[in-house]
């Protein structure tokens, strides 16, 4: 894998707004936004009761907003990230998938990966360079910097995605797991920090030698195998064999490591105890790699719930240590949906697997047929069975109208889709509103729309139709979807000494990032942004002025 980065210019208009010097007196120097992967509202709310340590300190002292939403439709981990720490939708982030297809691309890849730098000769979505030079908007981290450069802006995650997303165009320190250890970006050549050695030292090891799986007692009932034929089966926690990389990923292991590397950077860098505030960004992954791997409901993701917790203890204790003050934001990229084979044995019969026949390779044969289209190459081009499909740049003018029309009449004459509009249907279409649980498909659709990026059609499957035709065969369940349990997601806000209070009304991810910006006195413009500010005082008091 190929790592570079590319500058990009950012928005001027960005100030610091005057505060009372009671409200300064209590501003936080340090900013921890930290995103569970695939961690949906429904398995927060399963494990809410379960949790003992630093979830349970958040839950009981912080600010829950158990309803919070990635509002758009394509609820993939890239475009997830790109909300959390830039207040804006991937319709402005420019973040509309994992991967999207550019026609345009001379390469014979035509799939763009969402941190790569597609201008650099050689990379490919599979062998990418990775960059920020995708995200369109500056991150929190990008406008404290902006501000006072002062401010210093960490990122590290367990995946690239995720670490570029929320870390940003200006990040001083930006780690992530690049297959065998934590790498960065190939611009920064200065010796890495000592905890990144150390870290990936203890991580070399650890993966050297099997590991012995342990399952906590409250998941004992958990544990039910569930066969899904071929002799794979998933709901049993099992060992991880030596040199297992791809084990190692869906294991709390995982998890830890990433958590001694942020707060080994944490007191290494002496975060929060500099003249300006900074921000650490934390994207722990492991729990995405086990609802893929083993799907959500099984032993394998009790035991990833009990360690999320453990982690959070720590986070939170090596942040009382510290001394500085800190406000911490919890939420995730997206949700998760569980394997249909489970689904169907607890009593939902109506879950299922999406039709093979059901991608964009068959009907664009079928509709070049009808046509009597002749034309080389596929008519059609997607990444998969939903989401952005697109006509290839060699149909006639006269006729691309003609074939969209007649690949969205057949998408939704399948009795798996849900919804086929048009690109021309959403560009006609405001950005929506308030309150986001009643939002329409096609404005979930809309707020994952970018007219340069997006697919001249958006499909979008049915309830509970699992977009991997072969549980057999690699992921056993995946997210992705509109649907409430891949978009609803738990937002939770901590500092220390202030009253919790839940509030359950519905918000966006999108409204963290002026959330914080207002607890260090950073005025975000409300244009430049689609969230709102979320006051945080339980009290009369108001945390946005």
């Amino acid at each position: 894998m190929k790592i570079i980065t590319r500058a990009v210019l950012l928005p001027a208009m960005i100030a610091l707004a005057p505060v009372a010097s009671a409200k300064e007196a209590d501003r936080p120097m340090l900013i921890v936004a930290i995103s569970v992967d695939q961690f949906s509202a429904n398995v927060f709310a399963e494990y809410r009761q379960l949790y003992t340590q630093g979830m349970k300190r958040l839950t009981t002292d912080g600010v829950v907003f158990p309803s919070g939403y990635q509002s758009h439709a394509a609820t993939e981990t890239c475009p997830g990230h790109s909300t959390i720490l830039t207040g804006s939708r991937p319709s402005r982030t420019g973040i509309v998938a994992n991967n999207w297809i550019d026609l345009s691309l001379t390469r014979a890849d035509k799939t763009i990966y969402c941190s790569e730098d597609a201008s650099v000769p050689g990379s490919s979505s599979s062998d990418y360079v990775v960059s920020t030079a995708l995200l369109k908007v500056p991150t929190l981290g990008d406008r404290m910097k902006a501000i006072n450069p002062a401010s210093r802006v960490v990122s590290v995650a367990g995946k690239d995605r995720a670490a570029v997303m929320m870390g940003g165009h200006n990040t001083d320190q930006i780690w992530y797991w690049g297959g065998k250890a934590y790498v960065t970006l190939a611009n920064r050549n200065a010796p890495p920090p000592a905890a990144v050695t150390q870290i990936n030292a203890r991580v070399t090891a650890l993966i050297a030698k099997p590991s012995k799986a342990a399952l906590p007692a409250q998941c004992r009932s958990r544990s039910v195998a569930v066969p899904l034929g071929g002799g794979k089966q998933v709901g049993v926690l099992a060992d991880r064999k030596a040199e297992d990389f791809r084990g190692f990923r869906a294991a709390l292991d995982f998890d830890n490591a990433t958590t001694d590397l942020a707060l080994g950077l944490l007191k290494e860098m002496k975060l929060g105890q500099g003249s300006a505030p900074d921000v650490l960004s934390i994207g722990l992954s492991a729990t995405d790699y086990v609802g893929h791997a083993f799907g959500t409901e099984g032993a394998e993701m009790c035991a990833q719930m009990a360690g999320l917790d453990a982690n959070i203890a720590r986070i939170l204790a090596a942040l009382d240590a510290s001394g500085v003050p800190y406000a911490v934001a919890l939420t995730a990229d997206h949700g998760g949906h569980d394997l249909p084979e489970r689904h169907d044995e607890r009593g939902f019969a109506d879950a299922q697997r999406v039709d093979p026949r059901l991608n964009s390779d068959a009907i664009g044969k079928g509709v070049a047929g009808e046509l009597a289209l002749k034309i080389e190459g596929p008519l059609l081009y997607s990444d998969g069975p939903f989401g952005d499909w697109y006509v290839s740049r060699a149909v006639p003018a006269e006729m691309k109208a003609r074939v969209i029309a007649l690949v969205q009449a057949k998408l939704l004459a399948h009795p798996q889709i849900a919804a086929a509009i048009t690109a021309a249907e959403l560009s006609r279409m405001p950005s929506p509103q308030a309150p986001v649980e009643e939002w329409s498909l096609a404005e979930r659709a809309r707020a994952s729309f970018d007219p340069s990026r997006s697919g001249d059609i958006i499909v979008l499957l049915k309830p509970n139709v699992t977009p991997i035709a072969d549980g057999t065969k690699g992921s056993v369940a995946t997210h992705g979807s509109p649907w409430i349990y891949d978009r609803r997601v738990p937002i939770l806000f901590y500092r220390p000494g202030h009253v919790g209070f839940e509030q359950p009304l519905g918000i966006e991810t999108v409204d963290i990032m002026p959330t914080l910006a207002a607890l260090i006195g950073l005025n975000v413009p409300a244009e430049e942004i689609d969230g709102r500010c979320l006051d945080l005082e339980a009290g009369a008091g108001d945390s946005c002025k």
